[in-house]
């Protein structure tokens, strides 16, 4: 007699239904498509899991760029400067008080461009 999985492809079918749910067309009902959409859909979110690291990175040095040029130094004199300085602000922590707080982020600048003369 032949043998079928029965409920254990069903179940396997039901779990990958489940992750395909809202996908428009083919992908999210047949069987073949929704696999196969999956496993693209699966490779792009591992990639873009890193991609989303890189581009908040640059982000935040676009946003650190612009503040420091209204206040007349470049993004690589500031760098420089708060490192010459010991001051360990990462990037997004800038940005952020370039946004939020502005009156933090002038003594920050002032430091760094105190440290950029003394060298």
């Amino acid at each position: 007699m032949r043998t079928t999985k029965g409920s254990a492809r069903n179940r396997a079918k039901n779990r990958l239904f489940k992750k395909t749910k809202g996908y428009v067309g083919g992908r999210g009902t047949l069987l073949r498509t929704a696999k196969e959409t999956l496993v693209r859909a699966e490779a792009y979110a591992f990639r873009d899991r890193r991609v989303r690291k890189r581009d908040f990175r640059k982000l935040w040095i676009i946003r650190i760029n612009a503040a420091a040029r209204e206040r007349g130094l470049r993004y690589s004199e500031l760098m420089n400067g708060l490192k010459r300085a010991n001051i360990e602000l990462d990037r997004k922590m800038l940005s952020e008080m370039a946004i939020h707080d502005p009156a933090a982020f002038d003594t920050v600048v002032e430091k760094a461009r105190e440290a950029l003369a003394a060298a």
